[in-house]
């Protein structure tokens, strides 16, 4: 038949010669390959080396120069292990090294000669002698261990295999020997079998073995099966048998019934003999292969032939299994690396068609999940239904070949029969199948779950969905939804039913997770919708997904005014704010709009954080004038003075000072001109004067020097207010010398009552004008006449003081003056006082009551200009009678005698 429609593909993979290996080095002896992954060749010339090729890139081998009897590549990583004999000994220097880390893993030195050896497991070396077999496992340190002893009918055999099971409780070493006497050239097989756990071995002819494991309907375990091939000669007849046995029986279990087959040789190839067998678990097949290129495959359940073919003109030494393909690999002596793979497309048909085996090819093609037995499918499907074989019918749906009956139509097919009671519904036996089988399909897993949700047995989903058994959808997950929202949420997930998976984050407010799954599968959500669904139900998780977004790479999805204008749709001033101030914080140019819109919001609505907002001095960018507006219509008059650049509207504002806090307005007049503050104090004070006096004031003393001290005055002067002047000149005073600033203070103080500020300073400063000062206290007539008595009688204004005081009634401050101030000035007084025609017994008393603290002489002086001497006369007895030795004394005294003739 043409090679496109046989059931096996030929392909040659590569050519050793190719690479550079010489002819002489394509021996069996020579070359080994342990798996499909690796070619290891052993070349004696021109040098002793190594080369090992790497069947993912063969034209790359690597050549090293190593001297070995032997070397196997390991079946899976870059490990090599290397066989040499000891000189002059039976030994063998065993070697195992990690190529790409470039170390030795361990090392052994056997006592007797390895004929044979060969990578059994990835971990672990069989190793062959002479009279038993060893396992020698990389790792540890251990050394190798002994598993049995040789029989004898291996006993002078050439070993050219040696495999276990996949448990490691099977053994199996294969061995070739001349053939009988009548016919050598028919070369004879030998095969040992060892039972690990019965540590028993059984002889048997045979050239070619390997394991196998098969699932034996109604056996949760697998069996172990053993298939080997013989040749041999009996009684002049040649026989050649394929075996397929269980080994190791499962007691009270189904077991898996011996097969053999014969093997058909041409007579061509009656000397031929099989060398290799591999067995594909993938599509369940057996390979034979002979020594003259004979392929010889069967199935590996009944051991039915399936195709015979050679493959190879040359002989055939060393085969591999090709694991990735269910195939194998082939060596012949020209060096051809052969690969064997089964053609998918024709081999159901081929064994339907070309051998007529309907049930194996439906085996097959379930099997293996294979087109080409649809109808033959159906057809049994069909009749099986039609028998109420339903249990054979659901095994047969599950196994179909490419999911042929794993049909809506079929799940339609089992619901539609009627139920018997006490029975299990149909339905259920077909999904009960198909759980055992694997994972059920979109549509099963939909019906399934409809079933046992209905019938509230949640548990049961949880179950299959962590065994992976049911295949998620984004139907499923609305069917779980309706029960469990977490459990849809994980189906929604496994089905990549992207949009279902950001709704469900939303409405679990985990807001941040949408952003990181979208992320992750590359999935651009509808922002605005689902900003706008959080915002129904969650404002401030509306809040917190804007500000994700905002912080997301490449920039925010959705343009700030966008999320802004959503918030303040739902009247969401706060939220609005709350996420304005956070984006804004960078403070840009280009968010100048929205720094103005935060602010106004605010303003209109929430004057305080507005305020907070300004204070915080956040933004620069904002529209100024439009915000003083807004602030002063909320009431928050600083903030608008700190905004307006107008003078009017400063003036216009300024004067509600019911409303800003004192400290703060003071503060603010600093900000501006001379020119304008002096207006707005201006102002302040025609609104109202009492109110905002205390502010005006201590505005100009804070800014005396930049105001000037004149203009403040005059302010103040301009509406009259000596409180403002008092309090003004008061912290300016000690640090000025003129006359002025000093008289006008006394003038202050004085009108707003304050006397004794008035008395201190007429008392100690020495810069007010004394004349005009005067002249001011007696237009005053202040109640204390301590401030007048000061200033006379520091600048020598005594007469005018006594003046004063007698034509005010003021005697009591006259006697004080005298008696207390500064009797020294007496006899001014005393002038004064009888120029005023003051009574003589007032004059006389105020004498008296100073007596001998007057300065004689000047009294004496003043009276006399008056002609009044006399009115000294009991003064100077007085003085007299107290012992006096005074001049002055004595010489009025007796003036006074003179005058009036009273002498003895």
């Amino acid at each position: 038949m043409a090679a496109a429609n046989a059931p096996i593909a030929m392909r040659e993979a590569l050519t050793l010669t190719s690479l550079g290996i010489a002819p002489q080095f394509v021996t069996f002896t020579h070359v080994t390959m342990e798996s499909d992954r690796y070619i290891c060749v052993r070349e004696t010339s021109p040098q002793n080396s190594v080369v090992i090729i790497d069947m993912a890139m063969p034209s790359q081998p690597l050549r090293r120069p190593i001297t070995a009897d032997s070397a196997l590549m390991n079946p899976n990583t870059r490990i090599l292990a290397l066989k040499a004999q000891i000189a002059g000994t039976t030994q063998d220097h065993l070697q195992i090294f990690n190529i790409e880390a470039k170390t030795k893993v361990k090392s052994h030195q056997m006592p007797e000669q390895v004929v044979f050896w060969k990578w059994i497991t990835p971990k672990l070396l069989g190793l062959v002698t002479q009279t038993s077999v060893y396992h020698w496992s990389i790792e540890g340190d251990s050394e190798p261990t002994k598993m049995f002893d040789r029989t004898a009918n291996l006993a002078n055999n050439q070993i050219i295999n040696y495999r276990c099971d996949p448990a490691e409780k099977w053994l199996v070493l294969i061995g070739i020997a001349p053939g009988a006497p009548e016919r050598p050239q028919l070369v004879k097989g030998n095969m040992q079998l060892f039972s690990v756990d019965q540590q028993r071995s059984q002889a048997l002819e045979a050239h070619a073995a390997s394991f196998a494991t098969f699932k034996v309907p109604g056996n949760e375990n697998p069996s172990t099966l053993i298939c080997f091939a013989s040749k041999a000669t009996n009684a002049g007849q040649i026989t050649s048998k394929l075996h397929v046995i269980e080994l190791g029986a499962q007691p009270g279990k189904p077991g898996f019934s011996k097969k053999q087959a014969d093997l058909f040789f041409p007579p061509d190839f009656q000397d031929d003999f099989p060398v290799a067998m591999q067995i594909s678990q993938k599509y369940g097949l057996v390979y034979v292969i002979t020594k003259l290129g004979l392929l010889f495959v069967y199935d590996l359940e009944t051991a039915a032939a399936v195709y015979r073919n050679r493959i190879s003109p040359d002989p055939i030494f060393l085969t591999a299994e090709s694991s990735t393909t269910g195939g194998f690999y082939a060596i012949n002596r020209r060096g051809q690396v052969l690969h064997a793979t089964v053609n998918d497309a024709t081999v159901v048909p081929f064994v339907s068609g070309q051998l007529n085996n309907l049930e194996l090819a439906v085996n097959l093609a379930k099997r293996a999940n294979l087109p080409g037995a649809e109808n033959l499918v159906v057809q049994r499907f069909q009749e099986l239904f039609s028998q109420t074989k339903y249990k054979e019918a659901a095994e047969l749906a599950a196994e179909s070949p490419q999911g042929l009956l794993r049909t809506p139509e079929t799940v339609a097919k089992f619901q539609s029969v009627p139920v018997q009671a006490g029975q299990t519904p149909p339905l259920l036996q077909y999904f009960g199948t198909l759980l055992t089988r694997g994972k059920l399909n979109a549509y099963e897993s939909l019906e399934l779950s409809r079933l046992v949700v209905n019938q509230n047995k949640k548990n049961l989903l949880e179950n299959w969905l962590a065994e992976d058994k049911l295949e998620c959808s984004e139907e499923l997950g609305d069917l779980v939804k309706t029960v469990d929202n977490d459990l849809a949420l994980k189906i929604y997930i496994k089905a990549r039913a992207t949009p279902k998976v950001v709704a469900a984050f939303a409405e679990r407010r985990e807001f941040d997770k949408i952003l990181i799954y979208s992320k992750q599968v590359g999935y651009t959500p509808d922002y605005l919708f689902l900003l706008q669904t959080i915002l129904r139900t969650d404002p401030q998780g509306a809040v917190n997904f804007a500000l994700m977004m905002s912080q997301m790479e490449g920039g925010c999805p959705l343009d700030y005014n966008t999320i802004t204008d959503l918030f303040l749709q739902r009247n969401m001033i706060r939220e609005a704010t709350a996420f304005l101030l956070d984006v804004l914080k960078p403070n840009l140019e280009e968010h100048a709009f929205l720094q103005t819109k935060v602010l106004e919001i605010n303003l209109v609505t929430y004057p305080n954080v507005a305020d907070a907002i300004l204070a915080n001095g956040m933004f620069s960018h904002y529209d100024r004038p439009r915000i003083a507006q807004l602030c002063e219509k909320a009431g928050l008059y600083l903030r608008a003075l700190q905004h307006y650049a107008e003078l009017p509207d400063i003036k216009r504002v300024i004067v509600n000072t019911h409303a800003i806090e004192p400290q703060a307005l003071v503060e603010f007049f600093g900000t501006l001109s001379k020119e304008w503050a002096l207006e707005c104090m201006k102002d302040l004070l025609l609104v109202n004067l009492r109110g905002n006096l205390q502010i005006v004031v201590q505005a100009a003393k804070e800014y005396s020097e930049q105001l000037g001290v004149d203009g403040c005055i005059k302010l103040f002067e301009q509406f009259k207010s000596y409180e403002g002047l008092y309090f003004f000149l008061g912290s300016y005073l000690s640090s000025s010398e003129d006359p002025d600033i000093h008289f006008k203070y006394i003038e202050s103080a004085a009108r707003t009552g304050q006397i004794k500020e008035v008395e201190r300073v007429t008392r100690e400063s020495n810069f007010y004008d004394a004349e005009k000062t005067k002249n001011f206290l007696m237009e005053a007539k202040l109640p204390d006449a301590r401030p007048l008595i000061n200033v006379c009688d520091r600048f020598g204004f005594v007469p005018d003081l006594t003046h004063y005081l007698y034509t005010n009634n003021m005697l009591r401050y006259i006697e004080g003056y005298v008696q207390k101030v500064n009797p020294g000035n007496a006899p001014l007084v005393v002038g004064q006082l009888l120029d005023d025609e003051c009574p003589e017994d007032f004059i006389k008393g105020l004498i008296l009551s100073v007596r001998s603290l007057l300065p004689v002489e000047p009294l004496v002086d003043e009276c006399e200009k008056r002609n009044r001497l006399r009115l000294l006369t009991q003064f100077l007895e007085h003085l007299v009678s107290e012992g006096s030795q005074d001049v002055h004394v004595h010489n009025a005294l007796g003036k006074i005698i003179i005058d009036t003739g009273s002498y003895t």
